[in-house]
């Protein structure tokens, strides 16, 4: 493992500064930034690859972070200022350690493909926020993986990432095009796995407690203030909606989509 320091705000600092506030550094350089343990940790056992893990400079490790940077031999350890590397670590004191993590792959084929299939297409998410709460909530109730379609937040961007609290790095996250999901719900079809696409709806017609989803399906989540676009509603075979009391007409979309994945979980339990 490579040892180096940056004590300045140098060109590299400046790199990792950028990845923080910038989605278009982000997606050239395929980096971005993760913080804190359990994020970090996760992404260790998951397999993630590192470009550069930071730690303060001239500061002993805890035992967490010496054994995780111990885990990672092939990764560069950089010595980061105490007030840079609390910049880069969001916080008002250094962090032990944050990483510099390669992005995977935006590839469908990701998601594991099988009768137990339960994918959540996540469409024109504006808030990277919901787009992490819903990934938290997709790898909770066993959701095989999650889909960002369309002019949305980015999954990568810190807040999604910390939102996520680890589960990021425990599921496939991709992002794809509308045409692209529906050519490969048409391949999966093709090959002989029934899958089903439900939208989620206040109109929808099918309530939620009534909705079968044991099946292959792949849910569609609609944007925060607009919901599902006409194109979507064409394309989904069933639209639930959650049933409502008191004066709310709607409930957050991250919310909306965490009940319905709740709903199928406890449909999809061995009995």
């Amino acid at each position: 493992m490579a040892h180096r320091a940056v004590t300045s705000r140098d060109a590299r600092f400046q790199q990792w500064q950028a990845l923080l506030g910038n989605r278009t550094k982000r997606t050239r350089s395929g980096l971005f930034v993760v913080q804190g343990v359990r994020p970090i940790t996760l992404a260790v056992r998951h397999g993630w690859r590192f470009a550069a893990l930071l730690r303060p400079y001239g500061r002993r490790l805890s035992g967490w972070a010496a054994d995780l940077v111990a885990r990672c031999p092939a990764t560069e350890l950089v010595e980061v200022a105490p007030e840079l590397l609390a910049e880069l670590g969001g916080k008002d004191e250094p962090p032990e350690l944050v990483a510099i993590a390669h992005q995977q792959p935006d590839r469908l084929d990701r998601l594991p493909a099988g009768p137990d299939l339960l994918a959540v297409v996540f469409d024109r998410a504006a808030s990277p926020g919901n787009i992490g709460t819903l990934t938290r909530s997709a790898d909770g109730f066993g959701a095989t993986g999650v889909i960002v379609t369309g002019h949305a937040a980015d999954p990568y961007e810190p807040r999604a990432v910390r939102a996520s609290t680890g589960s990021l790095f425990a599921l496939p996250v991709v992002r794809a095009e509308r045409r692209d999901v529906l050519a490969w719900v048409a391949r999966l079809r093709a090959g002989g796995l029934p899958v089903r696409l439900v939208g989620t709806d206040e109109t929808g017609a099918v309530e939620l407690p009534a909705a079968d989803l044991t099946g292959p399906t792949v849910l569609v989540v609609g944007n925060e203030t607009s919901g599902l676009s006409s194109a979507w509603r064409e394309a989904c075979d069933a639209m639930v909606r959650i049933p409502m009391g008191g004066s709310a007409s709607s409930l957050n979309a991250a919310v909306a989509g965490s009940l319905v994945l709740y709903h199928a979980a406890g449909q999809r339990a061995p009995r």
